[in-house]
Parts: structure tokens; C-alpha cells; sequence
């Protein structure tokens, strides 16, 4: 059972004046919960206090939101944790207002028995009409203002296709619609610049970690859709699912390479027990 607290109750309400519902004015985390532990936990609670701290909003105290996150999680061992900050209620109007209370939602959603999906073998992906508007005041943030990807969700019905790229209006890959992307052009590991737009995801974060303890050179550049679609691999990753061999884009096969396994592997030993060996 999906359980939730508002500001600490279990079960409480919003607002309809809470600026989270009426403007998007918030962040939130998403946490994979695995073997009773919420994976990589330190590094969304800093991603976190970094957003909270560029948008001007309260953070609240990461020991508050752990204990809240042990409480809603108890007696499961795996599932989905979710953390939403807003600024809190305000007056009509975009002006945000000068002492702003935070509304803090902390939940947990449960894996129901065989529920999580493998993507160690490889996904279908394809292309996304729908694009990512560049903003740098927002760029690497997990906001609410998630429409975006909403829309490029909503382009196909296909069940075996698994995720969707989304570009700029100037053709820059940015990544998925749930997922940051990562090519390998002869042994180089690549990533988008998020400089300008995307999210800065904490799987990335670890990927890029993981690659440097293996002297695998990394580089953040453009990324166009002619250079991904010369590379030698792409995968995907995030937070839930560790690293998604790209397998198909569009019509074109995809090779899942020694990188990408390499990577895997690592990131197995490190406790993504997605990203293991069948």
C-alpha cells in the first residue's frame, strides 16, 4: 500500500494554494528502495539541498527526511521512495512570497512480487518530436515542471519500445524522458552537456564515478542525433534501473559493447543489482 506524509502526517492534504500544484514551484527525488536500503540516498538528498538552495526555497533537514523516508518504508524492502519539496502556499500570482513555508511530501510506492522490469539486456528506443526548451537557471534541476516529458511520453503506445530521446530545438541530444544518455565513440565515454537544459540524474553522477575509477575517459559534450547514431554504444541510465543497453533506435540496430558491460558489471559490485549479470 502506497502510504504518504504531508509535513510530517501521515495521509495529510495539500493545499490547492500550495505553489507546487498551482505553478510547479518545487523539486522532488526519486529513490530506488532495494534490499531494505534507499539506493544512493546521499547523493539525491544533495541534489536536493542544491535545488532547494537555486530555486530559493527552504530545504528542509536531510536527517528529517531520512527518518521520514525509514518511516514510510517499514516492513518493505523494495519499491519506489519519493521525495516533493514546493515553496509552500502564497497568495495569488507568481510573485513568490517573502517568507516561504515549504511543503514537504515524502511516500513510498512497493514492488508487487516479479514487478521490475530487466533492462540488462537491452531496450527499444526511439525519437521524440516533442523538445526540451533550454533554460540555464533550471538546467540540472529535478523541478515539477515535468510537461515536457509528458507530451514526449505520450507520442507512442508501443510496449516494446521502452523510452523516448528528446533533443533541443537546435538538434543537441539532451537524453530520455525518464533517463540520461551516454554514448561510446571508440572506447570514450560521452555524455550531454546539461549546461543548458536536462537533469543532472544521480545514476549519471555514479556512472561518471565508476568510469574514472576504471580509467575510462568521460567527456560532457554535444550531441547531435548524426554523432549518436555513429557511435559503437549507447545506454541509457537512471535511477531505478542503473544502465539500459540501447539496443534498437528507431530502425537502426544497436551493439550493447564491452563499455557498456564494463560499466554494468562495476556498477553491479556497487550494489545496482539491475545492472547484474543474468
Amino acid at each position: 500500500m502506497t502510504q504518504w506524509l504531508v509535513n510530517g502526517m501521515p495521509d495529510g492534504s495539500l493545499s490547492p494554494q500550495d505553489r507546487g500544484l498551482t505553478y510547479g514551484d518545487g523539486l522532488f527525488e526519486t529513490i530506488a528502495l532495494r534490499a531494505g536500503k534507499f539506493r544512493l540516498l546521499d547523493f539525491h538528498l544533495e541534489r536536493l539541498q542544491v535545488g532547494c538552495e537555486r530555486l530559493g526555497i527552504p530545504p528542509p533537514a536531510t536527517e528529517l527526511l531520512r527518518a521520514e523516508l525509514k518511516q514510510v518504508a517499514v516492513n518493505c524492502t523494495s519499491g519506489t521512495g519519493k521525495i516533493i519539496i514546493t515553496r509552500g502556499c502564497g497568495p495569488r500570482g507568481y510573485r513568490a512570497p517573502a517568507q516561504a513555508q515549504a511543503t514537504r511530501l515524502v511516500g513510498l510506492f512497493p514492488d508487487s512480487a516479479g514487478s521490475l522490469p530487466s533492462w540488462r539486456d537491452g531496450i527499444r528506443v526511439r525519437w521524440c518530436r516533442t523538445p526540451v526548451a533550454e533554460n540555464p537557471a533550471l538546467a540540472g534541476l529535478k523541478t515539477l515542471n515535468r510537461l515536457e516529458q509528458v507530451l514526449a511520453r505520450s507520442e507512442w503506445e508501443d510496449e516494446a519500445i521502452t523510452e523516448g530521446l528528446m533533443s533541443t530545438p537546435q538538434g543537441q541530444v539532451i537524453g530520455g524522458t525518464m533517463s540520461n544518455l551516454f554514448m561510446v565513440d571508440d572506447g570514450q565515454l560521452l555524455t550531454p552537456d546539461l549546461s543548458r537544459c536536462g537533469i543532472s540524474g544521480v545514476m549519471r553522477r555514479l556512472i561518471l564515478k565508476v568510469a574514472a575509477e576504471l580509467a575510462i575517459n568521460a567527456f560532457e559534450q554535444s550531441i547531435d542525433a548524426e554523432r549518436l547514431l555513429a557511435a559503437d554504444e549507447v545506454f541509457l541510465s537512471n535511477s531505478l534501473q542503473g544502465i539500459a543497453p540501447v539496443i534498437q533506435l528507431d530502425d537502426q540496430p544497436l551493439p550493447i559493447g564491452p563499455v557498456s558491460r564494463k560499466l554494468m558489471q562495476a556498477l553491479s559490485q556497487r550494489g545496482v543489482s539491475e545492472c547484474a549479470a543474468a
